[in-house]
């Protein structure tokens, strides 16, 4: 996947709750091997966009299991009028997946607020744009140079440097990291670029203390 040029790889998650059902974060777009591989798990029943930019494939999941409920992140509701959410994530987890995943979202920002997860049993940050570590091996070029100079390259990548400067009331957001931070996440998985399986909490913080 590309955005505006630059090359974007960008992963989704699906995590099986306790009771059986399947929970999806930030769908990528459906293939049938994607499909059959979901349809392993068990039976999808919550779909989920993180942030306002990360809604593209809603639709086509959405069709492919109707009887799933839908969840806008904050913002996205006005921007998809053609979809029908059934209500919008908010700091508090959805009573279906409160015993096993807790969430937060980040605002203060003029421009987008995103919705960052935590799979309990995993002990698993889950963020979306907030936090990109793209491969240094695959940042060649000018692009390359640019996502470098915006901090979004290498196990110390961060978050986009012009949405950093949207966020206007950083105490809010300052509060959303830190109850993060109180996870105390040993893993971490992101949207783009590279997960790690230790340590998370340590990498979060370092990528967000611009706040």
């Amino acid at each position: 996947m590309s955005f505006y040029g630059f090359p974007y790889p960008t992963r989704m998650a699906a995590a099986v709750l306790s009771d059986g059902c399947v929970w999806i974060w930030s769908p990528v777009a459906l293939t049938e091997e994607l499909s059959h591989a979901v349809e392993k798990l068990g039976a999808v029943k919550h779909i989920v966009s993180p942030n306002k930019i990360h809604h593209l494939f809603l639709k086509e999941w959405k069709q492919r299991w109707p009887d799933a409920f839908l969840y806008a992140s904050p913002g996205l509701i006005p921007k998809r009028p053609d979809l029908q959410f059934d209500s919008e994530l908010g700091d508090n987890p959805h009573p279906a997946w409160a015993n096993d995943i807790d969430q937060v979202v980040f605002r203060g920002s003029f421009a987008m607020e995103e919705v960052v997860f935590f799979h309990k049993a995993s002990r698993t940050a889950i963020f979306c744009d907030l936090v990109q570590r793209h491969s240094e091996a695959k940042m060649t070029g000018w692009r390359g140079a640019l996502m470098r100079l915006d901090g979004l390259v290498g196990p110390r990548g961060s978050t986009p440097r012009e949405w950093r400067a949207t966020f206007l009331r950083r105490s809010r957001s300052r509060a959303a990291r830190d109850r993060v931070l109180r996870w105390n996440a040993e893993r971490l998985l992101i949207a783009h670029g590279e997960c790690s399986k230790t340590n998370a909490s340590a990498i979060i913080a370092d990528a967000l203390g611009w706040i």
